[in-house]
């Protein structure tokens, strides 16, 4: 990444000391431009052969962050208002237990209108 870097800034000297279609920093500009066109390219296969392949969703653990996040809060907000929604989402964060669980022990709402109100799949 610093070699790019350096030959960007390489050509980005050369390309202002040229005048008009004159510019003889031409080959040092098309060196470094080829040179950073083939460290990324071959990044990108390292990259793709050490860590990409093989990757998979832990499906599970998505879904326990999700469900976890104090984000999911702002559905309730034109239900209930702002300072509600601040206090469940204050409780849970505050007792470690889920929003659902918080808005129901506060009184708020009930789970199936909380099921209803928080959908991450319609929040994305």
């Amino acid at each position: 990444a610093v070699q790019v870097f350096g030959n960007d800034l390489a050509v980005a000297m050369a390309g202002s000391q040229g005048s008009f279609q004159l510019n003889t920093y031409k080959p040092v500009m098309l060196h470094n431009v080829l040179e950073s066109i083939t460290l990324l390219s071959e990044s990108c296969h390292a990259f793709n052969h050490h860590c990409a392949q093989g990757i998979a969703a832990d499906e599970d653990r998505i879904r326990l962050h999700l469900e976890s996040s104090l984000m999911l809060v702002t559905a309730l907000t034109p239900r209930i208002g702002y300072e509600k929604a601040a206090k469940i989402a204050r409780l849970a964060q505050e007792g470690g237990g889920s929003l659902r669980d918080a808005a129901v022990q506060l009184g708020y709402l009930t789970a199936p209108e909380f099921d209803e109100l928080v959908r991450p799949e319609k929040m994305v």
